[in-house]
C-alpha cells in the first residue's frame, strides 16, 4: 500500500574507517531511535559501513552482503525502509553503491554513484555507475543520489522527469563546503518541486572535518528538519500531496521548453 503521509528520518554519525561492526552497531542504534518514533523511511550517510578506507575496499566489500542482510532484518521487523551506500564489488571493480531496502525487508533496488570526486581520488579506487535510478517503492517513486551528485542538476532533473517525488541522498560532505551543501540541497528541492531527504556524516577523518547538517526539505524549499554537527538522528512529517500542490502552484513541468533545450 502506497504511503502518502509518513515520517522520514536521517542519521548522521562519525563513520569509523574500516570498522564495519562498530559502524553497523551505531547505525542500528540510531535506526532504533527513529523506529521508536514510527519513522517509516531512514537515510544513512555515504559509505556508512567502512567510510573511504580505500586501501582495503576488497575486504570490506566482502562483508557488504552481511551488512545489508542485517539491515534487511531490521527493516522487516520495524516496517522501516533504509537507504545508504556501501562498497560493492563486481568482478575486479568496486562501486560506491546505494541500497534501498523497503519496509518489507527486501532490497528494492541499487544505485552506483555516477560522479566520482576527483579531489579526494575516488576515481582511483572506484568505478563510476552508468545508470540513473528511480524506484517504485512503498513511498511512490523515489530517486537516488550520492554526495557529489548534488552538484549536477542534470541528474536531479532526470529523476524529476522520471517521476520522482522524493530524492534520497547519502553523503560525506566536508565542513569546508557546508554552505554549498545547504544551498544545493535546497536548490534541488525547489527547482524540481520534490522532497529532499539527505544524510551527511559528522566527525573527522584524516584532514577532513564533516559538519553533519543532515536535512529534509519540502518541494517549496522549506527546511522541515535539520541536524546540527553532533551525532544524532532527526525526522520530519512527509505529505506527498505537497508535491502536487507545488507543481500546480508553479507549473514548471508544463512550461518546460523541451523542444529548445531537451
Amino acid at each position: 500500500m502506497l504511503k502518502k503521509k509518513f515520517k522520514a528520518g536521517v542519521v548522521q554519525f562519525d563513520v569509523k574507517a574500516g570498522q564495519i561492526e562498530t559502524n553497523l552497531e551505531t547505525a542500528l542504534g540510531y535506526l532504533g531511535e527513529l523506529a521508536s518514533q514510527q519513522v517509516s523511511l531512514a537515510v544513512l550517510p555515504e559509505m556508512f559501513s567502512c567510510s573511504f578506507d580505500n586501501d582495503h575496499l576488497s575486504r570490506h566489500s566482502a562483508q557488504t552482503e552481511q551488512v545489508v542482510e542485517s539491515l534487511c532484518r531490521f527493516a522487516g521487523e520495524n516496517r522501516m525502509a533504509i537507504v545508504g551506500t556501501l562498497p560493492e564489488k563486481e568482478t575486479d571493480q568496486i562501486y560506491n553503491t546505494m541500497v534501498f531496502i523497503d519496509v518489507d525487508g527486501r532490497v528494492k533496488g541499487t544505485y552506483r554513484k555516477l560522479h566520482l570526486f576527483r579531489l579526494t581520488g575516488e576515481h582511483l579506487y572506484y568505478a563510476a555507475g552508468d545508470k540513473i535510478v528511480t524506484l517504485d517503492t512503498s513511498f511512490g517513486r523515489v530517486g537516488l543520489m550520492t554526495c557529489y551528485d548534488l552538484r549536477f542538476p542534470e541528474l536531479a532533473r532526470a529523476l524529476f522527469l522520471q517521476g520522482a517525488k522524493m530524492i534520497l541522498v547519502s553523503a560525506q560532505w566536508p565542513e569546508s563546503r557546508k554552505a554549498h551543501w545547504n544551498t544545493l540541497v535546497t536548490a534541488r528541492s525547489v527547482e524540481n518541486q520534490l522532497f529532499m531527504v539527505c544524510a551527511n556524516r559528522t566527525g573527522k577523518e584524516d584532514d577532513l572535518r564533516f559538519p553533519g547538517m543532515s536535512m529534509i526539505v519540502d518541494p517549496l524549499g522549506k527546511i522541515l528538519s535539520k541536524a546540527g554537527a553532533n551525532e544524532t538522528s532527526t525526522f520530519a512529517e512527509i505529505d506527498l500531496d505537497l508535491v502536487t500542490t507545488a507543481r500546480t502552484l508553479i507549473p514548471c513541468m508544463t512550461d518546460r521548453r523541451q523542444e529548445i533545450y531537451g
